[in-house]
């Protein structure tokens, strides 16, 4: 598996080893102790996955104290756009972003660990999403920012007026009213 590194510190893309003949392929997708020495030591607890169509967009949500998780998340059908926004207060790069497209080809992954704020949208007619976290989900700890502000900079290359967004999503703060947890 190769690590890279992105302008962000706390977010890295992963690139697994894929083995093709004329049969398909195989890849490893997790090997927690690859992942210990090359990455980042944590133990995952719950694995999520979602089904959505074009032009979905879900986020930017995230987990508050004390049941912040650290992700980690692939595409594992069609394409998608994830998007992982820093909002750890004092932190030099506080309300950036980067943004990775995922797909069921590339089968790129993007670790999060705890203080960013998740999101992504669907640029394939389907796709289904993973996640893995090292946190339980709590419905009380939910949060969000709302992913549709001009101020984070974020190109989904999905119009806005085209996005399908859950009501909870459209009713998030802008970073400007957020009170950050971490």
């Amino acid at each position: 598996m190769e690590v890279i590194k992105t302008p962000i510190e706390g977010l890295l893309i992963i690139e697994p080893r894929i083995f093709k003949d004329t049969r398909g392929y195989f890849f490893e997708s997790f090997s927690q102790r690859e992942f210990d020495e090359k990455v980042f030591p944590v133990t995952f607890v719950q694995d999520n996955e979602s089904m959505s169509v074009r032009g979905v967009m879900r986020g930017l949500h995230f987990q508050r104290p004390p049941y912040t998780q650290t992700k980690l998340v692939r595409c594992v059908r069609g394409a998608v756009l994830d998007v992982a926004v820093d909002i750890r207060k004092g932190s030099p790069t506080f309300g950036q972003h980067v943004a990775v497209e995922l797909t069921g080809e590339n089968h790129r992954q993007f670790f999060i660990t705890k203080g960013f704020a998740h999101g992504f949208a669907v640029l394939s007619d389907e796709a289904v999403f993973q996640y893995k976290c090292d946190e339980f989900y709590h419905p009380e700890a939910d949060g969000g920012i709302q992913l549709c502000d001009p101020s984070l900079g974020i190109d989904w290359r999905i119009p806005f007026d085209e996005a399908i967004l859950s009501e909870k999503d459209t009713k998030q703060p802008f970073l400007k009213d957020f009170e950050s947890p971490f």
